[in-house]
């Protein structure tokens, strides 16, 4: 019983939440309608040379105005809406007008205080009108006089006085009801308005890829240089060096006592030379990683750090071994960031997997302790775990206040499967 009311009071506080957006929503949209008539009137000054100093201002607070639209949409009902490019600083009027995401900014100045503002309004005052009629109501009614009307009520006994009080309820509920998905509505009709042309959005995504895929080259050829690398400097020496002890053993068959010596010498090099080769392979994809999948390989990274690290794995199947690969190497890196840098002692990671837009998701959260303030600007931990997430339209996000704890979120977009082989 406690879960369910847990559970009521908070689908109470969401519905109330939303329709206090609902009621900011329509506030900000009559600051939009002064901000659309001022830049009109600055396109109406440009014959006289006048507009060609208003129009960028103009048109740059209207840019702002758009911006906080799509912020607000994509933080208050998760509905994405893709930016255009940005206004030109340096330029004059006329390159604000040749930019086509001025046009759709201007469009939806003027007409969102009609369309969006009537929209999100009508959850608020079903909730005010409601509140009139359930609070006020049973106490005014017998001071005023048969003219007392509550909606389609005449209210003018205890009787009808009841029936007003039971309608404002319903009305209340009906606002907190309409709040959330009215919500949702706006920013779907904000999107219609302000979201860049699909033309803008394929030429960010051919660039983005472009990015991603120097970057994954160049991540390509360093991992390269440094398997030959440890093979250089580690198994191969080891191996030169068995050869060398093996070709001296052969010619102390004379003296049995060196040559069992030189013999155990090469023994020892050959153990060393298979761990450094097993180090290396472990280095580009752990055995436990492919046996056992990404909630082990984690748990073992856990049990191998001195920090008292717990996991939590939500993972219902197999996920690709590549994405598998750069979350495990992805969490290694941060285990070594909290333990060399946060000064915590506790390490809380969670792996969980669910459906995304376009598909499941994959979302690790690593959270430390320690002190915080980190910044993903300074050092090449956060960078190149980054790098690594970008080849698959990964995400990181950090949060780490002053004091601590310090979270790292990263998602990264893929399909489950029960079998081990699973594409995304």
């Amino acid at each position: 019983m406690s879960s369910i009311a847990a559970r009521s009071r908070a689908g109470t506080l969401r519905a109330l939440t939303a329709v206090g957006r609902c009621q900011l929503a329509g506030l900000l949209g009559l600051l939009v309608a002064c901000v659309g008539p001022a830049v009109v009137g600055a396109l109406v000054l440009l014959p006289v040379g006048l507009g060609h100093r208003l129009l960028p201002p103009a048109a740059a607070v209207l840019r702002r105005c758009s911006d906080r639209a799509r912020e607000r949409a994509a933080r208050w009902s998760g509905v994405p809406v893709a930016p255009p490019g940005p206004l030109p600083r340096t330029a004059g009027a006329r390159a604000v007008l040749a930019d086509a995401g001025f046009w759709r900014d201007l469009g939806w100045a003027w007409l969102e205080p009609l369309v969006g503002g009537l929209l999100v309004a009508v959850p608020p005052s079903l909730v005010v009108y409601g509140a009139f009629g359930a609070l006020v109501q049973p106490f005014v009614w017998r001071l005023l006089d048969d003219g007392n009307w509550y909606a389609f009520v005449p209210v003018h006994s205890a009787a009808t006085m009841v029936a007003a009080l039971v309608l404002g309820l319903g009305f209340t509920a009906a606002g907190l009801l309409l709040a959330p998905p009215v919500l949702r509505l706006h920013a779907r009709w904000g999107r219609l308005l302000l979201a860049a042309p699909r033309t803008t959005e394929l030429v960010r995504r051919i660039e983005q890829l472009t990015d991603t895929r120097a970057v994954a080259l160049d991540a390509r050829a360093d991992e390269l240089r440094r398997i030959e690398r440890d093979l250089h400097d580690g198994a191969q020496a080891r191996l030169v060096a068995l050869g060398m002890r093996l070709d001296g053993a052969t010619r102390l068959l004379d003296d049995p006592r060196a040559a069992r010596a030189a013999l155990l010498e090469a023994r020892e090099l050959s153990a060393r030379a298979l761990e450094d080769l097993r180090d290396l392979v472990r280095g580009i994809q752990p055995p436990i990683l492919t046996d056992r999948g990404l909630g082990d390989a984690v748990r073992s990274l856990a049990l191998d750090s001195f920090l008292d690290v717990h996991v939590e794995v939500r993972l219902a199947g197999r996920l690709p071994a590549a994405v598998e690969s750069a979350a495990y190497f992805a969490v290694n890196e941060l285990l070594a960031n909290a333990a060399k840098h946060s000064g915590g002692d506790r390490v809380d990671i969670l792996l969980a997997h669910g459906d995304g837009q376009g598909g499941g998701r994959l979302s690790v959260s690593v959270t430390d302790d320690g002190r915080g303030g980190a910044d993903p600007a300074r050092g090449t931990g956060l960078l190149g775990v980054r790098a690594r997430l970008a080849t698959f339209d990964g995400s990181l996000a950090l949060h780490s206040p002053p004091g601590g704890p310090t979270t790292v979120t990263l998602e990264i977009p893929c399909a489950s499967s029960l079998p081990k082989t699973s594409s995304c």
